[in-house]
C-alpha cells in the first residue's frame, strides 16, 4: 500500500510538470510566431532600395538614348549599360569606347530641362527613375590625351598619322565633310569625341569655341558604355572597333562617347532597382530561415 500510495504520488507529481513543459513550449511558440510576408517587404524594399543606390553609384548604371545622333550603333530608344566601376581603379578611356560623361561646357545649353518634383527627385537620387536635372551625353572616343587628330573634307579621320575605317559610321554620311577640323593636340587627362551618325551630331567639332575648346575633361567621363540591353532584340556588347587597335596609333587612353545632337542621355534608374531587388530576396530569405530555425530550436 505504501509503495502503492508512493508510486501513485510520482505519478501524480509527473503530470503537473510534463504539462507545465509543454505549456512552456506553446507559450513560446505563441510569443515567437514566425512572421508573413508581408510583415517582411518593408524590410525587403529597403534592401533592395539600398542595393539599387550602391549599385548605381559604384557599379552599372542604364542610360536611355534620346536621339539619333549615335545610329545605327545606337537607335533612339535603346537602353545601354555603363559600367562605372573601372573608373574608381584608375582606368580612364580608350581610343573607340563609347562612354557618358557630363557635359562639360553647356553643350546641352537650351535644351528644356523639367523641373522635378520632391517625389521625383527622390525616386531619381535611388535610381527607381530617369533624373530630369542630370545633363549627360554619350559618345565616341576618337583620341586621348596626347593624340594628333584631323580630318580634312572628303577625307577620313586620321590620329597620330593613322587614317581610321570607320565602319561604325551612319551609311551616307562622310567622316567629317559637315566640319572639317584641326590638326589638333589632345591636352592631357583630355578626350576628342565623335558621334557614329556624323551629319547630325553636335559633337566636339562643334564646341572648339567653348571653354574647353571642344574637349571633355576625363574626369567628367561617367563610364563605358559596355552592353546595349534593350530592347531584347537588339541585344549586344559594345567592343572597341578593330581600326584602333592598328599600329601606330598609340598605346594611350582613349575616351569613347556617342553622338547625341543636341539631346542629352536621359539615365534610367530599372537597372540598378532591379539588380537591388535581385539582390535583397535571398538576404531576406536567409533571414527568414534563421528566425524558423531559432523558433526549432525554442
Amino acid at each position: 500500500m505504501a509503495v502503492g500510495a508512493r508510486s501513485g504520488r510520482d505519478e501524480g507529481d509527473e503530470r503537473p510538470e510534463d504539462a507545465a513543459g509543454h505549456d512552456a513550449e506553446d507559450s513560446g511558440e505563441a510569443e515567437h510566431p514566425q512572421r508573413s510576408f508581408w510583415k517582411e517587404l518593408p524590410l525587403l524594399v529597403g534592401i533592395a532600395l539600398l542595393l539599387a543606390l550602391l549599385i548605381k553609384t559604384f557599379l552599372v548604371q542604364a542610360f536611355s538614348i534620346p536621339s539619333d545622333s549615335m545610329q545605327n550603333t545606337l537607335q533612339r530608344g535603346d537602353r545601354v549599360l555603363v559600367d562605372k566601376l573601372t573608373p574608381w581603379f584608375g582606368s580612364e578611356p580608350e581610343r573607340g569606347e563609347v562612354v557618358v560623361f557630363h557635359d562639360p561646357a553647356n553643350w546641352l545649353s537650351g535644351e528644356p530641362t523639367p523641373e522635378p518634383n520632391i517625389a521625383q527627385k527622390a525616386l531619381s537620387w535611388i535610381g527607381l527613375m530617369p533624373s530630369a536635372e542630370e545633363k549627360d551625353l554619350i559618345k565616341r572616343t576618337i583620341a586621348v590625351g596626347g593624340d594628333t587628330i584631323e580630318c580634312k573634307e572628303g577625307g577620313p579621320v586620321v590620329v597620330n598619322g593613322k587614317a581610321l575605317d570607320e565602319p561604325y559610321i551612319f551609311p551616307g554620311n562622310t567622316p567629317c565633310d559637315d566640319k572639317p577640323f584641326g590638326p589638333l593636340t589632345v591636352p592631357k587627362d583630355s578626350i576628342w569625341v565623335m558621334g557614329d551618325h556624323r551629319q547630325n551630331s553636335q559633337d566636339s567639332r562643334y564646341h572648339m569655341q567653348d571653354s574647353t575648346h571642344g574637349f571633355v575633361p576625363v574626369d567628367q567621363v561617367v563610364g563605358r558604355a559596355v552592353v546595349i540591353a534593350w530592347p531584347i532584340n537588339r541585344w549586344a556588347t559594345m567592343p572597341v572597333p578593330d581600326t584602333f587597335d592598328q599600329p601606330g596609333i598609340g598605346n594611350q587612353a582613349a575616351a569613347t562617347a556617342l553622338g547625341l545632337g543636341a539631346a542629352g542621355l536621359a539615365p534610367v534608374g530599372v537597372g540598378p532597382a532591379a539588380l537591388g531587388l535581385v539582390g535583397a530576396v535571398p538576404l531576406v530569405m536567409w533571414r527568414r530561415r534563421r528566425l524558423t530555425r531559432g523558433l526549432t530550436a525554442r
